[in-house]
């Protein structure tokens, strides 16, 4: 009966006063004998009416809400307030009311599913609220909750309750965009949440940041990451918008990483290669961040060359962004490798993993366009030397005359 009247007074004066004057609702709110299940009604009635323009009424019905919390005395009351105030919550955030923000937080202090046994339906909407009132404030309190729950494990059904709040801090990092919450997000996506609850975080993580380096870096480097977690985290830094210097800068990360982490664990050498890889063709496009990126290139190739099952990949990889480099030390190194070939081809051998490297190493110093007098040397007494063969001089030549 008394949802009815209620319907009847918004319709009998209209949404667009009502837009302007809450009084009538926040005073039959207010009143003394008004049960938590009567203000459920009343918030229930105002927000299917899809009125918009009230944020006060929201934000004076949730503080409110806790001057009466002495009246909560059953589970029906305790229910009745948990989802009034996600509804409040929810009239909050979509009028974006910057005012609530502490009453928001305080919410999410109250309801929270550790304090109280709740399914978490009211910490998520005061999470997701507080980041679309631009509450940025409380960020380092909800990238603290959220750190803890990273930290723990949980099952069954106090699992499902705190991925509930979970959710609510990815939403409120999301909407805040500070790159302090990055980290903490990225552990979700890389946890042990469910399914649909890593993809949440997974969506979320270019949006909080566009160039997420420096946190990338950390996740590279911290010894306790095991490899899994440091390639997802070089992964992640290549869907966002960072310029190539702060790709370049972690692509130094990334590579002295892959060499330095100890393991014997194959799949774990085998996702550490791939994030080599991956971090020496970001070299190739985005240039040394740190000389010492020549060391690892020339371990890469080195290491590549002489082993019995050579990786050609990695030796590709390596010689093109040395050609791309196309500096001192690339065109440096890029020469000795030809002058040990120069002596294989010699004194032997010389099978098929010699002549595929000569090729590529013939071909990235003709595209560095350098003018070192050495290089055209070596190129020169190729081309005059028996021991190769007419395709091998040809190559040879062919690359002396575009360096000339």
């Amino acid at each position: 009966m008394k949802r009815i009247l209620i319907i009847v007074i918004l319709s009998f004066f209209g949404m667009t006063v009502f837009a302007q004057d809450m009084s009538y609702f926040m005073n039959d709110f207010m009143k003394e004998d008004t049960t938590p299940e009567d203000r459920l009604l009343i918030l229930e009635t105002v927000r299917d009416e899809g009125l918009t323009g009230i944020g006060e009424f929201y934000h004076n019905a949730l503080k409110y809400l806790y001057v009466r919390l002495s009246d909560i005395k059953t589970k029906t009351e305790q229910d009745a307030l948990e989802k009034s105030a996600v509804i409040l919550c929810q009239g909050l955030g979509a009028e974006k009311y910057t005012e609530a923000a502490p009453e928001l937080w305080q919410t999410v202090d109250y309801f929270d599913i550790v304090r109280i046994a709740n399914q978490g339906n009211a910490m998520q909407a005061a999470l997701i609220a507080l980041g679309q009132v631009n509450g940025i404030d409380y960020l380092p309190a909800i990238i603290q909750r959220l750190n803890q729950y990273n930290m723990q494990t949980f099952r069954d059904e106090a699992k499902l309750r705190v991925q509930m709040a979970v959710v609510g801090c990815i939403s409120a990092i999301e909407a805040l965009k500070d790159i302090s919450g990055y980290m903490p997000v990225f552990y979700v996506y890389t946890g042990s949440y469910d399914t649909d609850v890593k993809q949440i975080a997974y969506n979320a993580l270019p949006n909080i940041s566009d160039d997420p380096a420096e946190v990338t870096i950390i996740i590279i480097q911290e010894p306790s990451n095991d490899p899994y977690v440091k390639f997802e985290a070089w992964k992640e830094l290549l869907r966002t918008k960072a310029p190539d210097s702060s790709k370049a800068k972690a692509a130094v990360a990334a590579i002295a990483t892959s060499w330095n982490y100890a393991t014997s664990n194959r799949s774990y050498l085998a996702t550490l290669g791939e994030m080599r890889k991956s971090a020496i063709d970001i070299v190739r496009q985005c240039g040394a961040a740190d000389s010492i990126v020549y060391e690892y290139l020339d371990r890469s190739f080195s290491n590549s060359f002489n082993t019995r099952e050579p990786d050609y990949e990695e030796m590709i990889l390596s010689l093109n962004a040395l050609a791309a480099l196309k500096s001192d030390e690339a065109v440096g190194l890029l020469l000795k490798y030809l002058r040990e070939l120069h002596s294989r081809r010699r004194i032997g051998p010389w099978e098929d993993k010699e002549r595929r490297v000569f090729q590529w190493l013939i071909s990235c110093l003709e595209f560095t366009g350098t003018k070192s007098s050495d290089v055209r040397l070596m190129l020169n007494t190729i081309q005059r030397t028996a021991d190769y063969t007419p395709f091998e001089q040809g190559l040879a030549r062919n690359a002396l005359a575009k360096l000339n």
